[in-house]
């Protein structure tokens, strides 16, 4: 029985097959093309033809893509989303997608209406929800909209109103249209956790897209008998079922795929992870073997939200990085990047385009492509070149240090090969021969995972009841994403009293890991 890991990259399209105990049987990186499915096909097929093994022996498939994330950057394939806000008159004074860019209010729609409901901080309604006024808008909307987005104040304390909103919209719309839940995506305030929500609605036709494709690219290589997952954010996969109601938590998926991989193997839970791509530098933190999860609000697209994503740093530095020289003779390294065209573009493969790979070629850190076509590069612009690419790896890993000493530093990724031997703040740095895969790796070892936030009033409800139940309803989503139910773990427990709300009110927030069922 074997696994299969897929990670899709802007650059690269990486897979990787694990046996039942574990270990790497075989990998393959390939490039990336502009449908997705064919680079996923294109991976799958060299990978079963290198390990020569037979897909029948393929139990469970996983997949690592950003496909989400590049669909709101830009704006392509969203679904047109009406918003409802439980909260009439109380916030009436921002309409939701206030600061929203205009270009992507307009691929959405812009369909929202604010309707009584919500509630206060203590838990009393703010006013009654009108059942007519709700069927109303709904018809209203048929054939307007695609998905529904429903957002309540306070649903975080009780979303019953919300869970009323499904079901009329059922009830109207239909089954197909589905509804969103602010209660379910986002964390505490209103206008954060309600973008989230409107773009977790969005994507669902972009996930669609990508499952399908994947689980197309699998059975045209003979793999029909594979249990399929995609990746979470936070390191941990979940069921095709689950993804398509949860689209959103695809994002950042790529970097948390990494991290995993690194840890697996460098065998380490605590360190510094430095992931190289083609085209960015991605640094993250292992926290007990799992990523460090960003404590504020998050932007995506232009778009501030407060779902939960992982603390990740990146910089336009990467294998493919462009290198520049002004008049003045200063050199600078990136943002731009020859990315998948690397093969044909830069100099050591016989190109005209000067990238941070022929800088490591030249400096002899590196050995693909033709060594002697880089000696055309000019030796000072190569050292300069060489100081700026270790200058700005530096300096992000001193942006993502939590203490002044040196760290443990993890290297990994496919452009891995133009960071210097040594780092400044940089105590002892792992490699692995297939570290350039690691986030397939990450891919490919995850668990099921589930997480669960809830608001109590710690004066009403007792806090031992208060855990318990937050973290049976995060058991609960862990079974719903595909986890066995009979071995999934607490991993972390969090409380943050919300010391502007009377009754000792505190949020609970609870992560569990399983495993695939």
């Amino acid at each position: 029985m074997y696994r299969l890991g897929i990670d899709v990259g802007g650059t690269n399209t990486d897979a990787i097959i694990l046996d039942g105990l574990s270990n790497v049987v075989d990998s393959v990186k390939t490039h990336t093309t502009v449908d997705i499915e064919t680079g996923i096909f294109n991976a799958i097929k060299s990978v079963l033809k290198s390990s020569k093994i037979d897909p029948t022996q393929i139990t469970q498939a996983m997949l690592g893509t950003t496909q989400a994330t590049n669909a709101i950057v830009e704006r392509k394939d969203l679904a047109k989303v009406g918003v409802i806000r439980l909260g009439y008159p109380a916030t009436a004074s921002i309409v939701p997608y206030s600061e929203w860019p205009t270009d992507m209010i307009t691929a959405l729609s812009g369909q929202y209406e604010l309707v009584t409901g919500g509630y206060e901080f203590d838990g009393d309604p703010i006013s009654c929800i009108d059942e007519m006024q709700l069927r109303k808008v709904l018809q209203q909307w048929r054939g307007k909209v695609e998905a529904i987005a429903a957002v309540g104040v306070f649903s975080a304390l009780n979303n019953d109103q919300e869970q009323l909103v499904a079901k009329i919209s059922k009830e109207v719309l239909g089954s197909e249209v589905p509804v969103s839940l602010s209660s379910r995506i986002g964390s505490i305030g209103l206008l954060p956790r309600e973008n989230a929500t409107i773009l977790n609605a969005a994507l669902f036709k972009v996930i669609n897209r990508v499952t399908t494709g994947f689980s197309h690219a699998l059975f045209n290589q003979g793999i029909s008998q594979a249990d399929v997952y995609l990746c979470q954010n936070d390191g941990t996969l979940m069921s095709l079922d689950f993804a398509a109601k949860y689209p959103i938590l695809t994002i950042g998926s790529g970097p948390t795929n990494s991290i995993r991989g690194a840890a697996y193997l460098a065998k380490q839970k605590n360190a510094l992870v430095l992931d190289i791509g083609g085209t960015t530098s991605d640094l993250g933190v292992l926290v007990k073997g799992f990523p460090r999860e960003s404590s504020k609000a998050v932007t995506v697209g232009g778009i501030q939200t407060n779902f939960r994503m992982p603390d990740i740093l990146s910089i336009g530095l990467g294998g493919g990085s462009i290198v520049h020289q002004d008049a003045n003779g200063e050199v600078t390294v990136g943002p731009d990047s020859v990315g998948y065209e690397i093969t044909d573009r830069a100099i050591c493969f016989g190109g005209d385009t000067i990238t941070a790979t022929d800088i490591a070629v030249k400096m002899g850190q590196a050995a693909i492509g033709d060594p002697a076509l880089t000696t055309t590069i000019d030796d000072n612009l190569v050292l300069k070149a060489a100081a700026k690419i270790k200058q700005m790896l530096e300096d992000a890993i001193d942006k993502m240090k939590t203490s002044t000493g040196d760290v443990d530093l993890i290297l990994v990724g496919g452009g891995s090969i133009i960071a210097p031997e040594t780092l400044d703040g940089v105590g002892h740095c792992f490699t692995s021969p297939i570290g350039g895969v690691a986030n397939a790796i990450g891919a490919t070892i995850a668990q099921i995972g589930g997480q669960f936030e809830k608001v109590y009033q710690y004066d009403t409800t007792d806090r031992q009841y208060a855990l318990t139940d937050a973290t049976r309803l995060a058991k609960k989503q862990a079974i719903a994403a595909g986890a066995q139910g009979d071995d999934i773990e607490v991993v972390e427990i969090e409380e943050m009293p919300l010391a502007y709300a009377p009754g000792d009110t505190t949020r609970v927030k609870v992560k569990v890991i399983g495993s695939l069922r």
